[in-house]
C-alpha cells in the first residue's frame, strides 16, 4: 500500500523520527533508544517513512542506516509555501488593524 507523505508525517512520533535522522543517519536500534516504544514499532515507521520516501536507507555491514530524504522535505515545503505566503498576508493585516487600534486609543 502505497501511503501519501502528509499521512506519514502527521503522526508525531515519526515527525521525531524525521527530527533525529535530520541530524544524523541513525540504526532502527539507535532510534528506538528515544522513544518509550519498542524496535519493531521503530521499524514499522521507518517502513511507513521509507515507503514515502522521506528516508533512505543505507546498508554499512549488518546495519541500515537511515537518513533524511532532502529532495522530498523540499517538496513538502514547496507544497506549504503557498499557505506560508496567505498567513503573513492575514499576519500583515491584523498588525495593521491593531496599529490602527492602537492608535484610536491615544
Amino acid at each position: 500500500m502505497r501511503r501519501d507523505v502528509f499521512q506519514a508525517i502527521a503522526d508525531p512520533t515519526r515527525r521525531a523520527i524525521i527530527a533525529l535522522i535530520a541530524l544524523q543517519a541513525m540504526t532502527p536500534n539507535a532510534l528506538a533508544e528515544n522513544f518509550h516504544t519498542s524496535r519493531q514499532a521503530v521499524s514499522k515507521h521507518l517502513r511507513i517513512l521509507t515507503e514515502c520516501e522521506l528516508v533512505k536507507q543505507e546498508y554499512q555491514g549488518r546495519e541500515i542506516y537511515y537518513s533524511l530524504e532532502v529532495e522530498k522535505m523540499k517538496e513538502i515545503d514547496k507544497w506549504l509555501e503557498q499557505f506560508r505566503k496567505i498567513w503573513e498576508t492575514r499576519f500583515n493585516q491584523l498588525d495593521k488593524v491593531l496599529a490602527n487600534l492602537k492608535k484610536q486609543k491615544k
